[in-house]
């Protein structure tokens, strides 16, 4: 199986420009350098130390085991990662 971009020498592929799924060419944007606001890196702080204080609590109070409870605070940290990346995609996606 051949991609189209498989059948272009190298010279054409450095001079094709990106274009959209609608036949448009697409113009990329620059990242983005914003800083990190103190808000985030305290939410952020906060979470892991829940996530961390979850591991204990499944860890020593419940008697779980270890395994089961780095699986559960690592499983929920997941979770909460896909949370973080929709609700930054939305926001994104309101200021475009």
């Amino acid at each position: 199986m051949t991609v189209d971009h498989e059948l272009r020498t190298n010279d054409e592929q450095r001079t094709a420009k990106p274009v959209a799924p609608s036949g448009r060419e697409t113009h990329p944007q620059p990242p983005t350098n914003e800083p990190v606001s103190r808000a985030t890196i305290v939410w952020y702080s906060l979470a892991g130390g829940i996530l961390f204080g979850w591991f204990l609590f499944g860890w020593l109070v419940l008697e779980q085991g270890f395994v089961d409870s780095v699986g559960e605070a690592a499983g929920s940290a997941f979770a909460l990662l896909l949370l973080i990346s929709i609700v930054g995609t939305v926001r994104r996606s309101r200021r475009n």
